[in-house]
């Protein structure tokens, strides 16, 4: 089983209105489509774009008003995937249920599903400043690609919930992110290395770039897409099929393998999922 996967290095910028944000993204997966890509990508947080569209009276949105907009956001990312036939990684976006809001990764299916990972793991900002409340299960994704899980950004740095993803099936993990400056960035990124030398997996990782003036905590953006495999023989020596430059506007493609994985979790150089040691320590179902 082979699939073409694209990651989005989205540039974050003052909007004035939904349709530019919607033009912006449709860009995105035009580009995408153009390759022939089966998954595309988004970065986590990149939809607090249409906070600097502003209030009528020139008032900044806050975190509480982005929710206002997911109507809309489904409605476009689900006719996206559908008119393209790609699977669609619609980054996260901020959601309310009740009075809670939730940062939550959106698989758009081509045939109309939609399906949420809410993020697991929440920072000590979307704590403090914005007041998220943190998933409570952890999914895998049936696609006709295979089984996929998005785990969003600090979620990565916690080996736990990538192996259960791995017990539960998932080949491709992705990892929407979104990082203020390179020591951020940087625990993001060597965790997804970690974990795909760990499981065994492919990792699709990306993140925002540019700046939103107006907005309060996504003033500053470092990101970099990326590729990133197990570190054996079939593949790249530094475990990177393709990456990005780092903050600029673009989007990156690569090809993944699935038998390659297979292969190496039986008779690779090492054999890291099938040697763990559960008798030491517990196994993940």
């Amino acid at each position: 089983m082979k699939l073409r996967v694209s990651a989005v290095q989205y540039h974050l910028h003052t909007i004035g209105s939904f349709d530019e944000f919607a033009r912006q993204a449709e860009h995105y997966i035009k580009t995408a489509e153009e390759f022939s890509a089966d998954f595309v990508l988004f970065p986590e947080f990149f939809t607090t774009q249409l906070m600097s569209i502003g209030s009528p009276d020139g008032r900044a949105l806050t975190i509480q008003e982005l929710p206002d907009f997911t109507e809309q956001y489904r409605t476009l990312f689900s006719g996206l995937a559908r008119q393209t036939g790609m699977h669609i990684i619609g980054g996260t976006h901020v959601i309310r249920k009740g009075d809670q809001l939730y940062n939550v990764a959106h698989l758009f299916y081509p045939d109309g599903r939609i399906a949420e990972q809410a993020k697991l793991h929440i920072t000590p900002t979307e704590v403090t400043e914005w007041n998220m409340t943190p998933g409570d299960g952890l999914e895998v994704f049936e696609t006709e690609k295979g089984k996929i899980a998005m785990l969003t950004c600090y979620d990565i740095e916690f080996p736990e919930i990538v192996r259960m993803a791995k017990a539960k099936g998932a080949d491709v993990i992705f990892c929407p992110s979104c990082t203020d400056d390179r020591h951020g960035f940087h625990r993001v990124r060597y965790c997804c290395h970690a974990r795909a030398v760990e499981n065994q997996v492919y990792i699709v990782a990306t993140g925002t770039v540019g700046s939103l003036p107006t907005v309060d905590f996504m003033r500053g953006n470092f990101g970099q897409a990326a590729v990133i495999t197990p570190n054996d023989v079939p593949f790249p020596p530094r475990g990177i099929l393709v990456e990005g430059e780092i903050n600029d506007d673009m989007i990156v493609t690569a090809d993944l393998d699935l038998e390659l994985l297979y292969q190496v979790r039986e008779k690779g150089s090492v054999t890291t999922w099938r040697d763990r040691r559960t008798d030491l320590y517990p196994d993940w179902k």
